[in-house]
């Protein structure tokens, strides 16, 4: 599916929250899969994406409330050390040493990811910090790739919980930091639609689906995410969606329609303040002009 001389490297993105996966299954916008068997899935799919060409790479975030950790690769290994980790590893049952590698990696820090944070200060996913995580590293294995190779780069975010209005601006400065460095972010949504999300999608190019069957995940994640970019405009895909573009407040964190937009920092206010709150500028406010009555000119009788 892609030349020897050109690689692709995906940065898949799991939402962790363990606020959303430790809600009761039986409502109807829940999950009815545990997080290790939707881990499970996402690990065939990322086996697969490494299997489709030996150029391939991968690297998995998850995306807890309390932090943002890299699942794969390790922080105990280096990247430099990887093929001598690779070559101690037994393979069990004929199964590829990178498989076992990023199966066992992925399980291990998730496990110590969810037991060092029980207690848990907020309910928001920190997905914009994951995000960054991601595009420090797709520009540090760039810079590494040698001559001769191309790598493309593209993040695959896994969405549960809901959106955070607080991390608008956090979010909106990692998309655009995608969209300059040709990242494309695909989002594969499994509880409500995220509205920022699908902003990212839309501006870096990347394709925003939510499922309508979480059971279903693998099927829509080598069906619509496995493909390489260059091979997307010749597949039917599910039709692109009308992308919610509203903006959130910087005084409450609310997604608003119409608002007042500082003149200087470009800060965006649900409600007209004389003074931005961000950049401190205060605005003059012209007063109408008075209406001076006219005079009556009072003619004599007689001029």
């Amino acid at each position: 599916m892609t030349t020897e001389e050109e690689g692709c490297l995906l940065v898949v993105v799991i939402d962790v929250n363990p606020v959303w996966w430790g809600s009761s299954p039986r409502k109807k916008d829940k999950a009815s899969l545990t997080l290790p068997q939707c881990v499970d899935q996402i690990l065939v799919f990322v086996n697969a994406h490494l299997m489709t060409s030996p150029q391939n790479k991968t690297a998995v975030i998850g995306s807890h409330a309390n932090e943002s950790r890299f699942l794969f690769p390790r922080k105990t290994t280096s990247h430099e050390d990887q093929k001598d980790v690779l070559s101690q590893i037994i393979s069990l049952d004929g199964k590829y040493e990178q498989f076992t590698k990023v199966q066992t990696d992925v399980m291990e820090e998730l496990k110590d990811l969810i037991s060092s944070n029980t207690v848990v200060s907020h309910t928001d996913t920190l997905l914009s910090g994951s995000l960054a995580m991601a595009l420090c590293y797709i520009h540090k294995m760039e810079k590494e790739t040698g001559v001769g190779e191309k790598l493309r780069s593209r993040i695959l975010v896994i969405k549960a919980a809901e959106d955070s209005a607080s991390q608008y601006m956090n979010f909106m400065n990692v998309t655009f930091t995608a969209q300059k460095q040709n990242v494309t972010i695909d989002a594969c949504i499994l509880s409500k639609d995220s509205g920022l999300l699908q902003q990212a999608c839309d501006i870096t190019g990347g394709i925003y689906l939510k499922i309508p069957e979480i059971e279903g995940l693998l099927q829509y994640l080598l069906w619509v995410y496995l493909p390489p970019l260059s091979q997307r405009s010749n597949l039917i895909l599910p039709p692109p969606i009308q992308v919610d573009y509203r903006a959130a407040c910087f005084c409450h964190r609310m997604l608003i329609s119409v608002g007042y937009v500082c003149s200087v920092c470009l800060s965006i206010f649900c409600a007209f303040s004389p003074i931005c709150s961000t950049c401190h500028t205060a605005f003059k406010i012209k007063a109408a002009p008075l209406k001076l009555k006219k005079k009556k000119k009072m003619l004599a009788s007689g001029v």
